[in-house]
């Protein structure tokens, strides 16, 4: 007999990812029907949601209306010259949103939601505050970085609090909720500014002062309201009975795969994200979706105004073209989340955005400029949800998709800095360097979801057709299995698991 065929064959446990089974010790969870399980999560939508959607509107806000300030004299107070205001905006993203993202969802679960959040909440409120005080441009410069700083936290970490809650075919919806409120904010931001505009000269301060001043306050106080409101996590939480709790954490914790998730953290999580190919692709389809919104968003006051209107008019224009884009975001989520499918409607919305950047490009007439700007901003924000819901969706391990999170989220604002630098003030009105590199962002994201598509069916196919020679014994040498631990330590690599398209 040869040393190899004495070799024990390899006997490794395999479960399909179609049994979803109990282990040894574990607590069988409660059955509940499909009524039972709407008012649960009914219930932890009420709960979570309005918090989470309220925070990040005004921490929203608060890193927005910068492009409101402007139309209110700060640039004319500051003596802001030349490219100095668009510096000003890129500063907040390329150090904090680049440094800050990735690490902050890694002392999420350490430090407890329930303080870390909310931390996030009021000290972007305080530095907020701040900025209403500042008296030359490199003051500004410093408080936009501090801003960025103390904010970088949020969105990534709500995103991934989200993920501790919730299936992944229920993420989208959720995550529109509180992304929605960013377009909400938009809105807002226009009328607050409007109203906010005829304090000019109260306390001796302009209208662009009290914007940040009054929006600021308010979002301490809400960060603070937050502290007493906020849950931690689904086996701790103590408004559900504890039959919900072991119902939500046992669907969680076999939503990705049939044996659950690691959950304890371990230095290869952070490389297993770093070397993950979809991580990487996502994150330019995510740049693609960020890029423009950032642009619409912090610009839209001054290319309106660039059409003939008024200061107070432009602010009110920019309103109707936000309230569109969150009844359609909101649609759109829930619509991706029924269908279980995220690739058609970003695909979808980045051909709005396509066609509006298109029209604002020409020498349209107002009019017909002023709808592409609806086209613009719904198409980015509406995709916007989809795009991070996705990567969430199909990195398995609670801290590899912390990692992911955080990383797609910081490399994805490198585009945001970028479009803080392309509507620059001698192009005005029609900003054509600013709409064509929109346009490449978007044209980078119809090259990309594509790709990403192709690549998450190949892998599904060839699992799917291993899994049938598992089954069928078609394997050589017998049928190779795999343990309940190997496949928890594989995550979205295991061979159970398939990507959500």
């Amino acid at each position: 007999m040869s040393e190899e065929d004495e070799k024990p064959a390899l006997e490794i446990e395999y479960i399909p990812a179609t049994q979803k089974c109990s282990y040894p010790g574990e607590p069988t969870p409660p059955q509940l029907t499909k009524e039972e399980e709407k008012r649960l999560w009914r219930k932890v939508d009420m709960r979570l949601m309005p918090i989470l959607t309220i925070m990040y509107l005004f921490c929203f806000l608060d890193r927005g209306n910068i492009g409101n300030a402007k139309l209110q004299g700060l640039a004319v107070q500051l003596h802001l010259v030349g490219n100095e205001y668009n510096i000003a905006l890129m500063m907040y993203f390329i150090k904090p949103y680049c440094l800050f993202e990735f690490p902050a969802n890694l002392v999420l679960k350490k430090l407890r939601p329930s303080r870390w959040l909310p931390g996030i909440t009021i000290a972007s409120g305080v530095v907020m505050t701040m900025m209403g005080l500042v008296k030359s441009y490199q003051q500004l410069v410093g408080v936009r970085i501090c801003l960025g700083v103390a904010e970088a936290g949020l969105f990534p970490g709500i995103v991934y609090y989200l993920t501790l809650w919730y299936p992944r075919h229920m993420l989208q919806y959720r995550t529109g909720l509180f992304i929605g409120s960013a377009s909400v904010a938009g809105a807002f931001s226009g009328l607050l500014a409007f109203g906010i505009s005829f304090m000019s000269g109260t306390a001796g301060m302009m209208g662009w002062s009290w914007i940040f001043i009054l929006e600021g306050t308010v979002t301490v106080i809400v960060g603070i309201v937050a502290l007493f409101v906020f849950v931690d996590f689904p086996d701790t939480a103590k408004f559900l009975t504890p039959d919900e709790r072991a119902f939500i954490v046992h669907k969680k914790k076999y939503d990705l795969s049939s044996v659950g998730e690691e959950e304890q953290f371990a230095l290869r999580h952070v490389w297993d994200a770093l070397k993950d190919w979809q991580v990487w692709m996502l994150r330019l389809v995510n740049m693609s979706i960020i890029g423009p919104l950032w642009g619409i968003s912090l610009f839209l006051p001054s290319i309106i105004q660039g059409f003939g209107y008024t200061t107070a008019i432009s602010q009110l224009l920019t309103v109707p073209p936000y309230v569109l884009a969150t009844i359609v975001l909101l649609v759109v989520a829930v619509w991706s989340d029924r269908t279980k499918k995220r690739f058609p409607f970003i695909i979808a919305c980045l051909l709005m955005s396509l066609i509006g950047f298109t029209i604002n490009i020409t020498d349209a007439p107002v009019g017909v400029k002023y709808f592409g700007t609806f086209l613009c901003v719904t198409g980015h924000y509406a995709a916007f949800p989809g795009g991070i819901t996705w990567l969430s969706n199909n990195l398995a391990g609670q801290y590899k998709r912390a990692v992911g999170i955080g990383l797609q989220g910081g490399i994805g604002m490198l585009a945001g800095a970028i479009s803080t630098n392309v509507y620059r003030t001698q192009d005005a009105p029609r900003y054509i360097l600013g709409h064509g590199i929109e346009l490449m962002f978007v044209g980078m994201g119809l090259i990309c979801v594509p790709l990403t598509v192709l690549l998450y069916v190949r892998i599904n196919c060839h699992r799917d057709k291993d899994a049938l020679q598992r089954e069928t014994g078609g394997f050589e040498g017998g049928q190779v299995k795999y343990s309940a631990e190997k496949l928890r330590e594989l995550g979205d690599r295991a061979p159970d698991f398939r990507y959500t398209l």
